[in-house]
């Protein structure tokens, strides 16, 4: 397994990571047995970075992640996050960044993993009403405690970014990036590699519509949170499978899948990235592991680069509320 280092202050970890929201909420029909058998794998394949959230499947995700790796711990670096508030059945709940639920939110996620300490604890969203020094020093007095190895955060702008990192070092900044989210690129990479922490790309095949694997909305359970996302919508969708002609042209080129191609492109923009593609499939993430072994020539960058410049996605990544509560 290929390795990267998590900023100047993290650990070294897999060049590759598994999302594992998908395993209980949002996606598809959950399969614990083979989510199970899914992070098992990628423990044998050398995959060390595992992340979840106290609001995937209102906490569900992460008992199912601690009973998952029970046993086999050691090396492992599990990323959960806290801030997103969701009820019993996945009500939201708004965000909360209070330094008095930190160490309670903490509490709860390490009984959930089974574990004594969080290698990676991200705030999800950044709570507007809480200055980020108060929320992010209460996470620094996880650390101190150890409760907590390294600090990050989930869809932050430049500004919060360095004051937070300026309270306690920040390992990682996790953002959606991929071939139809670039929006990283203008502000906040530059950002982190001035600050030397590392970008954790959540969605980098882009949730799922990169794979090619869907040609219509039909494709897609009702339940699926995806019909909400304005890329998914209809009109958008249809406009949106025209982009995968580039990159079906680069996998036929390279003998690989489209998949395999947008995450290669991903890990080809720096070795401070460390994407992390969710899947419950064994299969699919079989072939996730397998970019590591492409290389991507300059041509097929450029191809890639040229096709899908910001903005070529028809349709905001997130509904506009849920992208005007992001602060970016």
């Amino acid at each position: 397994m290929k390795t990267r280092r998590l900023g100047r202050t993290g650990p070294v970890v897999s060049a590759i990571g598994l999302g594992c929201s998908g395993m209980s909420s949002d996606y598809g029909v959950p399969d614990d047995a083979e989510s199970t058998a899914t992070i098992r794998l990628a423990i044998d394949r050398g995959v060390t970075v595992f992340d979840t959230s106290d609001a995937y499947g209102a906490g569900r995700n992460e008992e199912l992640i601690g009973a998952a790796i029970a046993g086999r711990r050691e090396g492992l670096v599990i990323a959960t996050k806290f801030g997103n508030i969701r009820g019993p059945n996945g009500e939201r709940g708004g965000v909360n960044g209070k330094p008095d639920y930190v160490p309670v939110a903490c509490e709860a996620s390490l009984r959930r993993l089974g574990i004594d300490c969080i290698d990676l604890y991200y705030q999800h969203r950044i709570d507007p009403s809480v200055p980020i020094e108060e929320t992010v020093g209460a996470m620094a007095r996880l650390v101190e405690q150890g409760k907590v190895r390294h600090l990050g955060l989930c869809e932050a702008g430049v500004d919060t970014i360095r004051r937070a990192h300026a309270t306690h070092p920040l390992a990682a900044v996790q953002m959606e990036y991929s071939l139809w989210t670039r929006d990283a690129e203008s502000k906040i990479l530059p950002a982190l590699r001035a600050l030397g922490v590392a970008l954790v790309p959540y969605s980098p095949l882009g949730r799922g519509f990169l794979t090619g694997a869907f040609r219509s909305r039909d494709d897609l359970i009702p339940t699926d949170r995806r019909h909400a996302h304005p890329r998914f919508q209809s009109g958008n969708f249809e406009a949106n499978l025209g982009l995968l002609a580039p990159l079906s042209k680069v996998a036929e080129r390279r003998g690989c899948a489209p998949a395999q191609a947008a995450l290669a492109w991903v890990l080809a923009q720096g070795d401070d990235i460390v994407p992390i593609p969710g899947t419950k499939r064994r299969r699919w993430l079989e072939q996730n592991i397998g970019a590591l072994d492409l290389t991507l020539d300059a041509d097929d960058l450029s191809r890639l680069t040229e096709a899908f410049p910001a903005g070529a996605a028809a349709g905001l990544r997130y509904p506009e509320k849920q992208l005007q509560g992001l602060g970016l």
